[in-house]
């Protein structure tokens, strides 16, 4: 187990060089010139090229990676071009609504989808199927922001239930967080649902076919230790699999949701920064969201070997 550890994490030193490479190259490379918008639309161009040496952005190209790379190895992400704040100390203070987003969203998303999926296995060919999968395929062919629209017009406005925008952190007022987590946790959580019920179910019904259910049946044991303890055990590997990748969806999602629903996380600041052409955030988020992804995959990797111990690298 160490070593698979070991192998993994020395495996994603390569993955993060190229990741590095080209989210620098990608924004140089790409329109648009942040001491532009920082001087103003009347800036002079004496003026703009003043802010473009002070900020460094003269330099060849080369000279400027070489420098972020420095730095980076000193764990240093950079100072945004605009608040001249450190980006570690940005993210530091945006950290926690994403997070909690994100947790509220897996957590209700595998709460709901799991159970729904192992229903409609066991119920396969009947109208409770034939519901679910249709209700799975209309959530996942809808837009993240459309739902949350709709959840803001008719649960914040016409009913005044849950409060629409804003965030509170749970360490604070607990009841409050609920409240300001609830509708964008539903709306993040559609296509999430929809995606793990679909492959909870496929899975399942594969597995009730094998001839250890027939036999777990045939000495008597309830239905639902045959669903739950041996039929769901056994087709964990691919629903494991299935929500790891699916954690993907959940962190493109948080830069629409947090917009829609003006939370102050990691999704807005992508936003501002983009809009900012603030080089500095922009690199050092998509570095740390792709950390994130490869450590999930390692998790992913590592729960393989405890679900089936078959399983090795």
């Amino acid at each position: 187990m160490l070593l698979l550890i070991l192998r993994r994490v020395l495996a994603t030193i390569p993955v993060m060089a190229v990741v590095a490479i080209v989210v620098f190259l990608m924004l140089r490379l790409t329109p648009g010139d942040p001491a532009a918008v920082l001087a103003g639309d009347n800036a002079t161009l004496e003026q703009i090229e003043r802010i473009r040496t002070n900020l460094g952005l003269d330099r060849p190209i080369y000279e400027q990676f070489a420098t972020w790379i420095l730095r980076l190895a000193s764990g240093d992400l950079g100072t945004s071009i605009f608040t001249q704040l450190p980006v570690t100390t940005l993210i530091g203070q945006r950290v926690e609504p994403t997070l909690m987003l994100t947790l509220s969203t897996v957590t209700f998303s595998v709460l709901i989808a799991v159970p729904l999926g192992v229903l409609a296995a066991w119920k396969a060919g009947s109208w409770v199927d034939r519901l679910i999968m249709v209700v799975a395929v209309v959530t996942f062919s809808f837009p993240v922001f459309v739902l949350g629209y709709l959840l803001i017009y008719q649960f914040g406005l016409n009913l005044r239930w849950l409060p629409t925008q804003g965030y509170r952190s749970p360490f604070e007022d607990f009841w409050s967080f609920v409240q300001h987590m609830t509708l964008p946790t539903v709306a993040l959580s559609s296509i999430y649902i929809a995606l793990i019920t679909r492959i909870t179910r496929a899975s399942v019904l594969e597995t009730l076919s094998e001839d250890y259910i027939r036999t777990a049946r045939a000495k008597g044991q309830t239905e639902s230790k045959v669903l739950f303890r041996h039929a769901l055990k056994n087709a964990a590997v691919p629903i494991v699999t299935i929500i790891g990748i699916g954690i993907a969806l959940v962190i493109g999602g948080v830069v629409v949701t947090e917009t829609v629903f003006n939370l102050p996380g990691l999704g807005r600041l992508v936003v501002d920064a983009i809009l900012r052409r603030d080089y500095p955030i922009i690199q050092g988020l998509i570095l740390v969201f792709s950390f994130v992804y490869i450590l999930i995959n390692l998790l992913i990797d590592i729960a393989y070997t405890l679900l089936d111990p078959r399983i090795r690298y």
